[in-house]
C-alpha cells in the first residue's frame, strides 16, 4: 500500500509501531525520496505537527483491538483531514456506517458520523491477508467534514459525552438515561418539541437529532 502511494509523487509519512515493519518502510525510503518513516504510536502521535500546513489524506490498515481509539485520535485532527481510508474489522465497518434503528448502531456510529460521512467501500475476506486473520474485513472511506465542523471544539467533547450518557443503559429509553441532565417533566417538554418520541431509545435518533436534543438540553440548564 505505502509503495503504491508513493507512486503518486506526494509526500507520504508512514507511522509504524513494529520495528520490522519499521526496518522494511526505512529501506523502502531509501528509494524514494517522498516517504518519510516515523518510528512510533500513532496514538501518540501528532497528526497536525507531522503534517505541518498540509491538508491529510490517511491511508491504513489499523490493529483491530484499538481501532475505536485510533479513530477517535484522527476525529481530534477533523479540521486538518480531507478523508481516512482504512481496512479494519467487518464488525466494527458495519458499525461505522450503521443507520438508525438497526442493531449495528450505537455510540460508535454517531461519533464517526458526528466528525466523517462514512462509505463502505469494500469487503475483504481472511485470504487477502497474510497470515490470514480469523476475521474478515473492510475497507472503509470516512469523509471529512462531518457535522462536527459546525460546533466548537469544547461543545465536540461535551456532545460526545451527552451521547455515551444517552446509550449509557441500552434498554432504558432516552428519558431514562438522560435523568442526571434533567427533570421527566423538562424531557418531555424539549423531545415534544424536536418531535422525538417519548418512548424513543438512543439508537432510533439520528446525529442531528442528538445535536438537537443536546442543544435543546444545555440551553435549559
Amino acid at each position: 500500500m505505502t509503495e503504491h502511494l508513493l507512486r503518486s509523487g506526494t509526500p507520504v509519512i508512514a507511522v509504524e509501531l513494529d520495528p520490522p515493519l519499521v526496518s522494511a518502510l526505512q529501506r523502502l525510503a531509501g528509494k524514494h525520496p517522498n516517504l518519510t518513516v516515523v518510528a512510533g504510536d500513532i496514538l501518540k502521535t501528532d497528526l497536525a505537527a507531522l503534517a505541518g500546513a498540509r491538508r491529510m489524506r490517511i491511508y491504513g490498515n489499523l490493529p483491530y483491538y484499538i481501532t475505536s481509539p485510533i479513530l477517535h485520535h484522527f476525529f481530534q485532527y477533523a479540521e486538518q483531514i480531507d478523508a481516512a481510508h482504512i481496512v479494519i474489522q467487518l464488525e466494527v465497518a458495519a458499525r461505522l456506517t450503521a443507520r438508525p434503528s438497526t442493531k449495528q448502531y450505537g455510540y460508535l456510529s454517531v461519533a464517526t458520523q458526528f466528525y466523517t460521512r462514512p462509505e463502505f467501500a469494500l469487503r475483504l475476506p481472511p485470504a487477502a491477508f497474510r497470515p490470514p486473520p480469523e476475521v474478515a474485513s473492510a475497507l472503509v472511506t470516512l469523509r471529512f467534514p462531518g457535522a462536527a465542523s459546525n460546533v466548537s471544539e469544547e461543545e465536540r467533547t461535551k456532545f460526545l459525552d451527552f451521547v455515551k450518557m444517552c446509550f449509557g443503559q441500552k434498554r432504558k429509553t432516552l428519558s431514562n438515561n438522560l435523568r442526571p441532565r434533567a427533570s421527566a417533566e423538562e424531557l418531555r417538554k424539549i423531545v415534544g418539541e424536536l418531535k422525538i418520541r417519548e418512548d424513543a431509545r438512543a439508537e432510533q435518533l439520528t446525529v442531528g437529532q442528538f445535536l438537537g436534543l443536546y442543544r435543546a438540553i444545555s440551553s435549559a440548564h
